[in-house]
């Protein structure tokens, strides 16, 4: 089993949160043009609330309510027992391409991974961070072993070495051992890393979908 130790430095747990919330803070207002933008493109499409609200597993396994906008039809909850034959990432996380629950702009929103900004609120209030472990749905959690939980180590994150080098063209074990290596190698130097190699992830839409 693989032990991992967060970073438990208090100057660099000081810088990471005074970033956290200034940068948050700033992407609300400097993009609030586009949020309004998006809710509004989210709205017209008639499928239910523009905000998508999901319990996730957070530090220390506390469930927290993650924000995200909506990109699927409105009874996608229902139809995933459907399409569990379709999985096609391992483990319990589910992912499939061309999911045809997903909206026309919600496709758009997953490609270019705007439907992921509400979650600045989320940093904003303490929940997550710019930089940690992506926070699986909490029925999604609790099927991870022992060594896949020690992810919950530390706050969960916007990015992620999952985030910024291939997403879903990883599988779910090299996913999860991402999380553990970026906990054993947390710095600043890696948060500002991984939030670089997220742009150009984002920008090339490289395992997307």
């Amino acid at each position: 089993m693989t032990n991992v130790r967060p970073n438990g430095n208090t100057g660099y747990r000081f810088v990471k949160r005074t970033a956290d919330i200034v940068f948050s803070l700033m992407g609300m207002i400097v993009l609030s043009p586009l949020l309004l933008l998006l809710a509004a493109a989210v709205a017209s499409e008639r499928e239910g609330s523009v905000i998508f609200r999901q319990k996730r597993a957070g530090w220390k396994n506390r469930p927290f309510t993650m924000y995200k906008f909506r990109t699927m039809v409105r009874n996608a909850a229902k139809l995933r027992a459907e399409m569990e034959q379709y999985n096609e990432l391992d483990g319990p996380a589910f992912k499939m391409k061309n999911d045809p629950r997903v909206t026309k702009v919600g496709r758009f929103l997953r490609r270019t991974s705007l439907d992921e900004l509400p979650q600045l609120f989320n940093v904003l209030k303490g929940d997550m961070s710019l930089v940690g472990p992506r926070p699986l749905p909490t029925y999604e959690s609790e099927k991870c072993t022992e060594e896949q939980l020690q992810r919950l180590l530390v706050k969960p994150g916007i990015t992620c070495y999952w985030q910024a080098c291939g997403r879903n063209d990883v599988s779910f074990d090299e996913w999860m051992e991402m999380d553990l290596r970026y906990i054993n190698e947390q710095s600043v130097g890696t948060d500002i890393k991984i939030l670089l190699q997220t742009v150009k992830a984002v920008l090339s839409g490289r395992g997307a979908y």
